[in-house]
């Protein structure tokens, strides 16, 4: 499975480790991923999504329907 959060879209970026020296190589900057199940009662039933730390404060704020809504919209969510 991919590293990329299912609601808000985030992916892994790609940056560089630095030394003390100054030498730069490559690295990846992972987001906070968590495997969350949610309750719909809309559809009484649970699904289970791949969400970032920030996309749980979204659902928190605004609701899980609300957030499902949108990202639906936007096409990050196929369920």
């Amino acid at each position: 499975m991919s590293r990329v959060c299912e609601i808000t879209g985030k992916r892994p970026r790609v940056g560089n480790n630095v030394s003390h020296s100054n030498i730069k190589t490559k690295r990846k900057f992972y987001p906070n991923l968590q495997t969350k199940r949610f309750y719909i009662p809309e559809e009484n039933k649970w699904i289970t999504l791949k969400v970032s730390a920030s996309a749980l404060r979204t659902i928190n704020k605004k609701g899980i329907t609300a957030v499902l809504k949108d990202a639906r919209k936007k096409g990050n969510i196929l369920v």
